[in-house]
């Protein structure tokens, strides 16, 4: 689960973690009322006037021409009134790009360094890793992959957590000074108790900047969530932010179905995120694109299988079905029925191929021979996979 920038910079205040004042609005008149807030622009020089972010779940709003400044209350409610609205798209988003509801308005400041500050899990080592570099402000994988000594690292042990000399290490080799050293230290142990405490899976502060005052600040902010965390902390739920994520997504995850949109035209419903990752392969395979990834679970329903159906083929560009069920701890023929009245209630008028296999397959196959509906069935995934791609074309 994504946070927009303005909630995980409120997270960063409830864990110390210097930030800007900022205000939320989502209208031109709220934009209005925050520059009151925050003070009135004096000019066009050194601190005066605002920033206004977009904010959307998506990274390079920037040079997508998301953030923006405005040096007057004329000139922010233009600014305000161009953002709100709008439809972001960066290479983050997809061509469709991004709804902007929300922007956050926060004072301009002079900054005379920028920094990156970041936590990520790193599977291989089983560990948290703490980021830095001296090349805040681009890209990140830009510089890991160009200039690799320009980002410095730490392993984090989980029996004793981040330690003080680790940060200060990282401070000292990004030339800070001994109180801004100090300051980092303290930064980064509370990103890591802030991580660890919200079961995050990704952390970023690009820039954290060094200001004309000679102090740290986070001018950006990212958290990503864990979902498998998120029942530990259910006040998270109202944090989310449907309108930055796919509709289809959404609609699966309020039935328990673990549903991803891909770019094919096979739409693929299997149990297990396993066997639907080698349904997909099978499928590419075969010369064919799955249109989505799609996990009803092992312990799925007839009921669950329906709403499946409604979700997969409600995506325009599906021409083909294919339903690759393994039968352990749920019936074959429990499935079929849930199919042909998916089918039948759905009314799907293109072709539905499956593969069932496991507790009842003679009777699951007996039930789709004789439901009268054109479903072809397969007796192995690669036969499924190879009629799924022919009746796609």
């Amino acid at each position: 689960m994504n946070l927009h920038e303005y909630q995980t910079k409120q997270l960063f205040a409830n864990y110390g973690i210097p930030i800007p004042n900022g205000v939320v609005a989502r209208s031109a008149q709220e934009a209005q009322a925050a520059a009151q807030t925050l003070g009135a622009a004096q000019g066009t020089g050194g601190d005066a006037g605002w920033v206004v972010k977009s904010q959307v779940h998506a990274g390079g709003r920037g040079k997508a021409g998301g953030i923006l400044r405005a040096y007057s209350p004329v000139e922010l409610d233009d600014v305000a009134n161009r953002l709100l609205g709008m439809h972001l798209v960066t290479p983050q988003t997809g061509p469709a790009g991004l709804p902007v509801n929300t922007v956050l308005i926060e004072p301009l400041c002079t900054i005379v360094r920028e920094l990156y500050l970041g936590a990520v899990i790193d599977r291989a080592r089983e560990r948290i890793v703490m980021m830095a570099s001296s090349a805040g402000g681009m890209d990140i994988e830009e510089v890991a992959a160009h200039h690799p000594e320009q980002l410095l690292t730490v392993v984090v042990d989980p029996v004793v957590g981040l330690q003080a000399y680790q940060c200060r290490q990282i401070g000292f080799a990004l030339d800070l000074t001994a109180a801004q050293v100090n300051s980092l230290t303290q930064i980064m142990l509370n990103l890591y108790r802030l991580f660890t405490e919200k079961d995050a899976s990704l952390l970023e502060i690009n820039p954290l900047v060094v200001t004309a005052q000679g102090d740290l600040l986070a001018i950006d902010a990212k958290l990503n969530l864990d979902e498998n965390a998120l029942y530990r902390h259910p006040a998270f739920e109202a944090l989310r932010d449907t309108s930055q994520e796919d509709a289809k997504e959404t609609t699966a995850r309020q039935f328990g179905l673990n549903y991803i949109t891909l770019d094919g035209n096979i739409a693929c419903m299997v149990n297990g995120a396993g066997l639907a990752m080698a349904t997909m392969d099978l499928i590419k395979l075969h010369g064919g694109e799955p249109a989505n990834f799609l996990d009803v679970g092992g312990g799925t329903t007839a009921a669950k299988v329906a709403e499946a159906f409604k979700l997969i083929v409600s995506d325009q560009k599906v021409k083909a079905v294919l339903v690759n069920i393994f039968g352990g701890i749920v019936r074959c023929d429990l499935i079929a029925e849930g199919i042909i009245n998916a089918v039948r209630e759905v009314g799907v008028a293109i072709p539905v191929v499956v593969r069932l296999e496991g507790t009842n397959v003679v009777q699951g196959k007996e039930l789709l021979r004789n439901s009268g509906l054109s479903i072809i069935t397969a007796d192995s995934l690669d036969e499924a996979a190879r009629k799924a791609v022919g009746a796609a074309c």
